[in-house]
This record gives C-alpha cells, sequence and structure tokens, in this order.
C-alpha cells in the first residue's frame, strides 16, 4: 500500500498543494489574522470580543470533529468528504463579505460578523479530523512530514502574497466597509475554487477488512476519549502542544499592543506583521520538513524554545524590529507545529484510521483552548488603566505556561513500539 501511495505522491502534492494555495490566499483575513482583530477594534469591539474570535475558532475545532467523526466512523474514502465540507466551509465567509455591501445599520455589523464566524469555526470543525486523517492517508509515512511541509510552503507563500495585498488596501482605504467587503467576499470565492482541487487527489482503499461499527454517538465519543486518556504518551503530547494555543493567544492580541502603543500602523499591523508570520512559517515547512532538520522531538521542542523568546521580545523589546521578529517567530511555530501535528497523533493513535483521535484531541484541551484568549480579554479589559503593562502581564503569564508545556515535551516518547490496529 505505501508503494502505491508513493507512485501518487506527485499528484497528490500538487492536487493538496493547490487547494491549500488557494485557501492560503484567504486564510490572513479569516483565521490566525491581525487584520480581523483590527478591523473589529475599528469597529468599536473591546478586547473581551477580539478574544471571543480565537475562542468561537477554538470552541468550533474542538466540539464539532466529534460528530463528523462519529457520521464518517464507516465510510473508507474520505475524498467527498473533505470536498464537500470544504465547499460548506467557504460559504460563511463569501455570505459576510456580500452581507457588508448592503448593510446600512453599522450596529448590526459586529452581530451578524460573529454569526458568520460561528457558522465558520463549526463548519471547519466538521472538516478538521477528517481532512487531517486524508492527509495522512494519501502520503505513505516516510514521505508524510514531506509531503505536508511543501503543501504548507504553499499555503503560507500565498499568505504571504495576500498579507502584501492586505497592506495595500488597508493603508489606501483604510478600514471603510467597501474595502473589507471585498477583502471578505474574494476570501470566500478563494475557499470555494481552492476546494475544488482537491478532486486532482487519488485516495487509496485498503485491502483489509474493515470492522462495521453500528455503536451510538455517546458510546463511539467515549470510548475514543478513553482509549486516549489512558495513552499516557499522548497525554504528554497533548499537555506538551498547549503552547499552540499559547501562540494563537499571542497572535490574537500583539498587533493591537503595537499599534495602540507603540505607533505602529495600522496597514503595517494588518499586513507587515502577517508576512512575517508566514515567512515564518515557510522557514519551518524548508528546513524542518523538505529538508528534514532535526528528529519529530526536537522540532516539537523547538516551538516551545522559540515561544519562550518571542514572549521575552513583546516584553522588553517592543520596538518595529521586535515586532517582526515576534512575528517571524510566531510563524515558525505554527509552521512546525503544522507539519508534525498530524504525523504525531497518528503515530500515537495506533490506528490505521486516526479520524476519531483527530476530532478527539482538541476536546480534552478544549478548556486551555478556548480559556486561554477569553481569559486575557477579560484581563485586559479589567487592567487596562496600565496601558502596555496590562498586555506585559499577560506575556509574563504566558511565558509560565510555556516552561510547563517544555518539561512536558521533554517526557514524550516519540518512538512508541505499538503495532496498528484498526
Amino acid at each position: 500500500m505505501d508503494a502505491q501511495k508513493d507512485k501518487y505522491f506527485a499528484r497528490n502534492v500538487i492536487g493538496v498543494t493547490f487547494a491549500e494555495f488557494l485557501w492560503g490566499l484567504g486564510f490572513p483575513v479569516i483565521m490566525e489574522s491581525t487584520f480581523l482583530q483590527i478591523f473589529l477594534k475599528n469597529l468599536g469591539a473591546s478586547d473581551l470580543l477580539i478574544g471571543l474570535v480565537p475562542a468561537i475558532l477554538m470552541m468550533g475545532i474542538s466540539t464539532f470533529p466529534l460528530l463528523s467523526s462519529y457520521l464518517t466512523r464507516n465510510y473508507e474514502r474520505k475524498l467527498p468528504l473533505v470536498l464537500g465540507l470544504h465547499l460548506i466551509s467557504s460559504l460563511s465567509t463569501l455570505a459576510f463579505g456580500l452581507f457588508l455591501f448592503w448593510v446600512k445599520d453599522p450596529t448590526l455589523i459586529l452581530p451578524v460578523f460573529f454569526l458568520s464566524y460561528v457558522i465558520f469555526s463549526m463548519c471547519i470543525g466538521l472538516t478538521f479530523p477528517i481532512w487531517l486523517n486524508f492527509l495522512v492517508k494519501i502520503f505513505s509515512p516516510a514521505k508524510s512530514i514531506q509531503g505536508l511541509s511543501i503543501m504548507f510552503t504553499a499555503q503560507n507563500t500565498a499568505k504571504i502574497i495576500a498579507s502584501l495585498f492586505i497592506i495595500e488596501i488597508v493603508e489606501y482605504f483604510s478600514f471603510s466597509l467597501v474595502s473589507a467587503a471585498w477583502i471578505f467576499l474574494i476570501s470566500g470565492i478563494l475557499f470555494l475554487v481552492g476546494s475544488l482541487c482537491f478532486l486532482f487527489t487519488q485516495e487509496l482503499v485498503s485491502s483489509k477488512p474493515r470492522t462495521f461499527r453500528e455503536d451510538s454517538f455517546f458510546r463511539h465519543t467515549w470510548k475514543t476519549v478513553k482509549e486516549m486518556t489512558s495513552n499516557k504518551n499522548l497525554i504528554k503530547y497533548l499537555i506538551g502542544d498547549l503552547d499552540h494555543y499559547i501562540v494563537l493567544t499571542v497572535i490574537a492580541f500583539y498587533a493591537n499592543y503595537a499599534t495602540q502603543f507603540f505607533g505602529i500602523k495600522d496597514y503595517t499591523a494588518a499586513g507587515l506583521f502577517v508576512c512575517f508570520i508566514y515567512s515564518g512559517a515557510i522557514l519551518a515547512n524548508i528546513t524542518l520538513g523538505t529538508m528534514n532538520f532535526l528528529s519529530l522531538k526536537h522540532k516539537f521542542l523547538s516551538t516551545k524554545i522559540f515561544n519562550l523568546i518571542l514572549l521575552c521580545v513583546l516584553i522588553f523589546s517592543p520596538g518595529l524590529t521586535g515586532f517582526l521578529l515576534t512575528s517571524l517567530l510566531l510563524g515558525f511555530c505554527r509552521g512546525t507545529r503544522g507539519i508534525i501535528y498530524s504525523p504525531a497523533i497518528k503515530k500515537f493513535s495506533n490506528r490505521r484510521d486516526a479520524t476519531a483521535y483527530f476530532a478527539a484531541a482538541p476536546l480534552l484541551t478544549i478548556a486551555f483552548g478556548s480559556g486561554f484568549p477569553l481569559f486575557f480579554g477579560h484581563m485586559l479589559d479589567r487592567f487596562s488603566h496600565l496601558g502596555h503593562g496590562a498586555y506585559q502581564l499577560m506575556f509574563g503569564i504566558c511565558i509560565f505556561f510555556v516552561l510547563i508545556t517544555l518539561i512536558f515535551g521533554f517526557l514524550t516518547d516519540f518512538n512508541p513500539q505499538q503495532e496498528v490496529t484498526h
């Protein structure tokens, strides 16, 4: 089977690369976005509401994967599901862009945005585990990281292109509703077209017999969670992976920290910061992915080291150079996590089809993933009288949590002796 997968390696890389390239052109607008937080701030959103954006996303990708895992548990072929869910996910962004063209009452914009973002997060949550399992399924284990790194390099290159475009739009038009409408609308169209590129990929069906499962949703979920929580090595990995949510929290707030207190222009934070984030991700994809420097464990540990460095930079060197270095390191951490997460979960799952693990893993970290940005959004509002000191307090607390993830990263065994089962 692995030899057959390698036969289609080039075709599958091209298919998923074009899909993710087009999605990458829209990502700087809607996910892990400095554009989005500044857009919301210009509409009068509080820090708590801005913190609600990553919290909603985390809730979506932590809870709805369970439903998609259950509904697809007896489907060997994942391609039709990946295609259909990607198409549905694109529609909420497209619809919000259309809404901005005709809205007359500005007070409706924030409620409608959050409604559309809830829908987008739900759809991404349904898509996420099936997409991850599809990616590790179409590539052999030997070429999985290489294939993913090529795909993510293309995605992050697209994000840089989109970020440069955003710089020009925001600098010229500021955050006018018409310019924002065009940005959201074009992003939705790119998501839609990119989804169709999955039709080019080739998915192989295993010749091994597959057990048909008739258990209920709650039994299916409970069985998976119980199995995962008994896997001590996997739990260590998931605790070590919590620095991923710290990175998302920093991305959600540091652009406003820069623009409000250190004279950074809105268009610089909305565009140039994002360019550096994705440049860092590309650097990680090429060095740790395509060139395959470092072992899987050392790749994992590097995210915590760089996370500690960038948090110190935000506290002690918050000038333009410091913010750009921070952006680069945030991107490196995100890029590294992107190429190791699915192979690691697949390895620890001890399963041929790891969809259930991809679905349940975010559930085990949902309290931290959603609570962290909400807590700090509330804290920033509560301690706003401290000015930039409130942000520095937040970054200091983040350092403490990253040190904990570093310890668990060291404790994780990335070479467990397991026999692959169902």
